[in-house]
C-alpha cells in the first residue's frame, strides 16, 4: 500500500470527525443568544473557529501523548493515529501541536477584542486565561508525565469546557451576562459529551488497563461503565428538559 500525501496524514491526524462535538456547545451558546440585541456574527465565527482549531491540537496531543506512552499500540480496537503508525514523527507532531496552538491563541484573541473592545479589560484578561486552560487540557490529556486522562478525570474536564466553557462562554461573549437556561443548555451539552468520551473509553477499557490507563470506564468495569453511562445521558437529557 502507498503511503499517504502529507496533507492526507495531517488530515487523519486531525480527526475531522470530532469537530461536530466541539462546535456543539459554541453552536448552543450563539443559538441561545441570537435574538438579543447587538449579537455579532464575528464573535459567533471567531468562537466557532477557535473551537474547531482547540479540537484540532487536542487530537494532535491525544495522538501524542497515546502514542509517545505507547497507549496507542496493535491491542487498541479504535481507528490507528498516525505515530501509531509512523506517518509522523514524534517532534513533528509537536511542531504541530505548538503551531495549532498559537493559531488557536490568536482566534481566541481577535475574538475577545471583538466582544469587549479594548474598554473591558478585566473580562477580557479572564477570557484570555480561560483561553490558555484550554489550551492546557488539551494537551495535557494524555501528553505529560501527569497527564490527567490517565487519572479518570478526563470526564470532568470534558464536562467543564466542552459543557460549560463552550456554551457559557460562547453566551457571555454576546450577551455579557449569563441565564438559567444556558446553565442547563451547557450541563446538557456537556454530559452527551462526556457520554462519546465514555463510549471511547469502554472500547479501549481493556488496553487501558493493560498500559496503566486510568479512565472511569476502565475503573468501573463493563457493567458498571454501561450504568454510569447511562446515569450520565439521563442527566443530560434532565437538564434539556
Amino acid at each position: 500500500m502507498n503511503k499517504p500525501s502529507l496533507f492526507r496524514v495531517w488530515i487523519q491526524a486531525a480527526r475531522l470527525r470530532t469537530l461536530p462535538l466541539s462546535v456543539a456547545g459554541i453552536l448552543t451558546g450563539n443559538a441561545l443568544a441570537l435574538d438579543r440585541a447587538g449579537f455579532s456574527w464575528i464573535v459567533f465565527s471567531g468562537t466557532l473557529l477557535t473551537a474547531v482549531c482547540f479540537q484540532i491540537l487536542s487530537n494532535f496531543a491525544n495522538d501524542y501523548g497515546d502514542g509517545i506512552k505507547g497507549t496507542d499500540n496493535d491491542d487498541r480496537i479504535g481507528p490507528k493515529r498516525v505515530l501509531q503508525q509512523n506517518l509522523l514523527s514524534p517532534s513533528a507532531l509537536f511542531r504541530g501541536i505548538v503551531l495549532t496552538a498559537i493559531i488557536g491563541l490568536l482566534l481566541s484573541a481577535v475574538t475577545i477584542g471583538t466582544a469587549f473592545g479594548i474598554d473591558q479589560l478585566i473580562p477580557s484578561a479572564i477570557f484570555l486565561l480561560l483561553a490558555l486552560a484550554a489550551i492546557w487540557a488539551a494537551y495535557r490529556y494524555t501528553a505529560g508525565n501527569r497527564a490527567y486522562g490517565y487519572r479518570a478525570l478526563g470526564d470532568l474536564f470534558v464536562l467543564l469546557f466542552f459543557g460549560l466553557l463552550a456554551v457559557l462562554g460562547s453566551y457571555f461573549l454576546q450577551t455579557k451576562t449569563l441565564s438559567l437556561t444556558s446553565l442547563w443548555f451547557a450541563l446538557a451539552v456537556g454530559g452527551l459529551s462526556v457520554g462519546v468520551l465514555n463510549l471511547n473509553n469502554m472500547r479501549d477499557m481493556e488496553n487501558d488497563t493493560a498500559v496503566g490507563k486510568k479512565t472511569i470506564a476502565a475503573i468501573l468495569g463493563l457493567v458498571k461503565a454501561k450504568r454510569y453511562h447511562a446515569f450520565v445521558l439521563f442527566l443530560s437529557m434532565l437538564a434539556l428538559a
